[in-house]
C-alpha cells in the first residue's frame, strides 16, 4: 500500500455488510411512514438523514481506499459510475411520472417542469426559494447527494494533500461543525423552515458525518478505539429516534438540534455494525430489512407518487402497505431490468490501451 499525506498506513479493505442495507431498509420505512401521514410518525421525515450519514460514511471509504491505493483519484471513473448507479433508474421514474401523472392528476400543469427540474438535481433549491417541483418533492433529497458527489471528492483530496498523516479526521470534523453552525446561522436569521430543510449547503452536515466516521475508521485513532471499547454505553443514543418520531414538520427544533442528534446516533449505529456482530448487527441484517435496503433507491424514487395518490383515497393503515407492496414491485421491475443493464456498464473494466484496470463493483 503507499503512503499517502493524509492518511495513516492502516490496512483496511471494505467489505459486504448486511446490516448497512438492513439500515437502509429502516430509513426508507420511516420515510414511507412520514410520506403516508402515520400518527405519531410525523417526524419520520428523519429517516432522510440516515440515509445521508449512510451515504456520506460508504461513498469516502470507497475514495480513501482508492487514494491509499494509488495515491491519486479517478474522478472520471468515480463520476461515471455514480451517473450508471443512478441516472437510468431515475430517467425510467420521471418517464413513467411524465406519461401516468396527466391520468392521475389531470389539474397538474408543472409535470415536465417539474421531470426536467428533478433530472438536473436541481430539486433542492428549487423546492426551497421556487416551489419547483411542486408535486416532486421527494426528488430534493437526491440533489442534495448529487451535490455532494460533485464537490467532496476533489475537496477530499486536497483535505489529503494538505493533512498531516493519520489526521484528516481532523478538518472533516471541523468540516461537519461549520455546517451544522451554518444551518443554525440561517435559523437564527428567522429563515422559513422548508427554505433551510431542503438546501444542500445547510442539509450537508449528515454527508460529513459520514465521511467523518469513514476517515476515523481507517486511521484509528487512539481515543476512537478506546470508545469502541465503550459502545454499550452510549448505545443509549439511538433510542432517542423514536422519540423523535414525534418532531413535526416545520419546528425548528429539527434544525436546532434534532438533525444533529438523527446524525450521532446514526454514527452509533453504524461503529455498532462494524465488527459484524452483537445484537444491533443481527437486528439489522433480518432478511426482510436487507432485502428492502438494496432495493430502497428505487422504492425511494417511486413511493412519493404512489403514497400521495393512496392517501387521497385510503386510511393511513391501506396507504403504508399497499404504498410499500406497489414501491417494492415497481423497483424491483426497474432493478432487474434497466439497473442491471446500466451496473454491467458501470463495472466494465477500461479497456488494455487505455491503460485501465478493472473497475470493482461498488
Amino acid at each position: 500500500m503507499k503512503g499517502s499525506p493524509g492518511l495513516a498506513l492502516q490496512e483496511f479493505k471494505m467489505r459486504y455488510n448486511p446490516a448497512l442495507d438492513g439500515l437502509r431498509g429502516v430509513a426508507i420505512v420511516l420515510v414511507l411512514l412520514s410520506h403516508a401521514h402515520v400518527p405519531m410518525f410525523e417526524g419520520a421525515f428523519l429517516g432522510v438523514d440516515l440515509f445521508f450519514v449512510l451515504s456520506g460514511f460508504l461513498i469516502t471509504t470507497l475514495l480513501l481506499q482508492e487514494f491509499q491505493d494509488n495515491d491519486r483519484l479517478d474522478y472520471w471513473r468515480f463520476y461515471r459510475r455514480r451517473f450508471f448507479r443512478l441516472m437510468p433508474a431515475l430517467l425510467l421514474f420521471l418517464a413513467a411520472y411524465v406519461l401516468i401523472a396527466p391520468l392521475l392528476w389531470p389539474d397538474l400543469d408543472d409535470i415536465h417542469q417539474d421531470a426536467l427540474v428533478s433530472a438536473l438535481y436541481l430539486a433542492d433549491y428549487g423546492i426551497a426559494f421556487f416551489d419547483s417541483p411542486e408535486t416532486l418533492l421527494h426528488m430534493w433529497s437526491l440533489s442534495v447527494e448529487e451535490h455532494f458527489y460533485l464537490i467532496w471528492p476533489p475537496l477530499l483530496v486536497l483535505l489529503l494533500r494538505k493533512t498531516q498523516a493519520g489526521k484528516l479526521w481532523r478538518p472533516i470534523l471541523l468540516l461537519w461543525v461549520l455546517s451544522t453552525l451554518w444551518r443554525l446561522f440561517w435559523v437564527g436569521q428567522g429563515q422559513h423552515f422548508y427554505e433551510i430543510f431542503f438546501r444542500f449547503d445547510t442539509r450537508a452536515s449528515g454527508l460529513l458525518a459520514g465521511s467523518l466516521l469513514a476517515a476515523l475508521v481507517i486511521e484509528k485513532p487512539g481515543w476512537i478505539q478506546a470508545l469502541q471499547k465503550r459502545m454499550p454505553h452510549v448505545m443509549w443514543l439511538p433510542l432517542a429516534i423514536p422519540l423523535m418520531m414525534r418532531l413535526e414538520w416545520d419546528n425548528q427544533a429539527v434544525m436546532i438540534w434534532g438533525l444533529t442528534v438523527v446524525e450521532c446516533a446514526a454514527l452509533v449505529l453504524l461503529v455498532a455494525v462494524q465488527q459484524q456482530r452483537g445484537m444491533v448487527y443481527e437486528m439489522l441484517r433480518a432478511p426482510v430489512l436487507v432485502h428492502l435496503g438494496r432495493l430502497s433507491y428505487g422504492v425511494y424514487l417511486w413511493h412519493y407518487p404512489v403514497v400521495r395518490y393512496l392517501r387521497a383515497e385510503y386510511s393511513w393503515p391501506v396507504v403504508v402497505v399497499a404504498g410499500l407492496a406497489i414501491s417494492i414491485a415497481l423497483s424491483a421491475l426497474s432493478f432487474y431490468t434497466i439497473e442491471r443493464w446500466a451496473m454491467r456498464w458501470r463495472d466494465r473494466p477500461k479497456r488494455a490501451d487505455e491503460g485501465g484496470v478493472p473497475a470493482t463493483a461498488g
